[in-house]
C-alpha cells in the first residue's frame, strides 16, 4: 500500500477525454486506492474521484480560428496546473488528447521533473508528423489506441505502447436494439433517424440546423419517421433547446445516453469525431459531417495528409462511410445521403461488414486497466 500523499495528475480537454480519462481513474482507484488524483477534466472524471482544478466542458475548442475566443479561460487553467505541478509535483501527469494544451503543458512537466505518460497522443500520422518526435523527447510513455501507431512512434525514438482503444472498455455490452428502443418509447418498425451534433458548442451551432433541416426533409419523403437527439454533456442544454425550438421538424430531446441512440437508430446523422467510432462499434450506418471555421479549413488543407476526417474511414483505410464537410453538410446534403442510405440494405450491411472489421483492429477489452498499470508502473506506485 502506498502512503496516501501520493498523487497522479489527469488531463483532458473534451468530451472524449473526460470519459477516457473517468475510466482510467475508476481503475487507478481499484489498483491503488490510496493514490490521489487530481487534474483537469469534465463531469465524468469528477464522478470518478478525480479532484479537477479546471472544468473542461467551458474549454474545448474546434480549430484554430474557434480558439482565439477560448484563450483566456485556457490560459488560466495551463497556469493554475502548472502551479500545482511546482507546488505539488505529482509521482506522475497523463495527458489525453488535446495536443495544443497538452504538448505545453508535457513541458511545463518536464522542468518540474514529473513523468509524463500519454494517452490517445496526437495523430500525427493525418498532420503536423513532426510532433512525434516532440512527444518522444517530452514523454516517459506514449500509450497509442491504433496498432498502426506503434511504429510511427518507434521510428522517433518513443517508448510506446499499443493499449488497445478505450472506447471497447465501454462498449463490452453495448445496449441491443429491442433494449435501446424500449427505453425511448419507439416501436420496433419505426424509421428512426439519430441526430449527433458533437460535444462543443461550435460544432452543435454550425451542425444542428442543418441536421434539423435534413430532418425535415427526410420527414417529407419518409412519413412517420422520427428523430431523437441526447445533447453531449459538456453541452448547454439551453443551446440545444433554442435551436430546437426553431426546427422546421420534431426532434426529440432524450435523457438517455448516446449508446441507446446509436443502438436504437436505423441511421446517424453524426459529428466527425470519436462518436463516428462508438457508432461503427455498436454497427449503426452513420453519415458524417463537419464544419469549422474559414481560418481551420485553410489551416487543415495545407497540414492534413490523408484524404479523410472520420476515425470510421481512417481505421478503416477507405471511404466506408459518407462524409459531407464544410459548404456540403448541408441539409440538402446530408438528407439526401441519409435517404439514399435507409433505401439501400445493401449499402448499409456494407457499412457494418467494414464495422466489423474496424472492431478486430482496436484490440480487445481491458484497455483501462492495461493503462492504469502502465501509469502506475511509470510512476513507480505498485498496483
Amino acid at each position: 500500500m502506498e502512503a496516501a500523499t501520493a498523487e497522479l495528475m489527469i488531463v483532458a480537454g473534451e468530451a472524449s477525454g473526460d470519459l477516457h480519462g473517468a475510466t482510467l481513474a475508476h481503475h487507478l482507484r481499484r489498483l491503488a486506492p490510496s493514490v490521489a488524483l487530481s487534474g483537469m477534466g469534465g463531469s465524468r472524471m469528477a464522478a470518478a474521484g478525480v479532484g479537477l482544478l479546471s472544468d473542461v466542458s467551458r474549454l474545448a475548442v474546434v480549430g484554430a480560428g474557434e480558439a482565439i475566443g477560448r484563450l483566456p479561460g485556457l490560459y488560466r487553467a495551463y497556469r493554475g496546473l502548472v502551479r500545482r505541478l511546482r507546488e505539488r509535483p505529482p509521482r506522475a501527469v497523463v495527458l489525453i488528447d488535446f495536443p495544443e494544451f497538452n504538448l505545453r503543458l508535457a513541458r511545463a512537466a518536464r522542468r518540474c521533473g514529473v513523468p509524463i505518460v500519454y494517452f490517445v497522443p496526437p495523430q500525427v500520422w493525418a498532420w503536423r508528423p513532426w510532433r512525434a518526435r516532440l512527444i518522444a523527447r517530452l514523454t516517459t510513455r506514449v500509450l497509442v489506441v491504433f496498432p498502426f501507431e506503434v511504429p510511427l512512434y518507434e521510428a522517433v525514438g518513443a517508448r510506446v505502447q499499443f493499449v488497445g482503444h478505450p472506447l471497447l472498455d465501454g462498449l463490452m455490452t453495448p445496449p441491443t436494439r429491442r433494449e435501446a428502443r424500449g427505453s425511448l418509447g419507439v416501436t420496433a418498425d419505426a424509421t428512426l433517424v439519430g441526430l449527433l451534433p458533437g460535444s462543443r458548442k461550435e460544432e452543435v451551432e454550425r451542425l444542428l440546423p442543418e441536421m434539423t433541416g435534413a430532418a425535415a426533409r427526410i420527414a417529407e419523403a419518409r412519413p412517420g419517421a422520427q428523430f431523437v437527439l441526447a445533447p453531449a454533456p459538456t453541452v448547454d442544454r439551453a443551446l440545444v433547446d433554442a435551436l430546437l425550438e426553431t426546427a422546421p421538424v420534431k426532434i426529440s430531446r432524450v435523457s438517455a445516453g448516446t449508446h441507446d441512440i446509436m443502438a436504437a437508430s436505423d441511421l446517424l446523422l453524426i459529428a466527425s469525431g470519436t462518436a463516428t467510432l462508438e457508432a461503427a462499434l455498436i454497427g449503426t450506418p452513420m453519415v458524417v459531417c463537419y464544419r469549422v471555421s474559414r481560418l481551420s479549413e485553410l489551416l487543415g488543407r495545407l497540414l492534413i495528409r490523408i484524404p479523410w476526417i472520420s476515425l470510421v474511414n481512417i481505421v478503416a483505410g477507405r471511404a466506408v462511410v459518407p462524409e459531407l464537410l464544410q459548404r456540403d453538410a448541408s441539409a440538402q446534403r446530408l438528407a439526401a445521403e441519409a435517404l439514399r442510405l435507409l433505401a439501400s440494405p445493401t449499402e448499409c450491411q456494407a457499412q457494418r461488414a467494414a464495422f466489423s472489421e474496424i472492431r478486430e483492429k482496436l484490440g480487445t477489452a481491458g484497455v483501462g486497466e492495461r493503462v492504469a498499470r502502465s501509469v502506475l508502473e511509470v510512476a513507480g506506485l505498485s498496483a
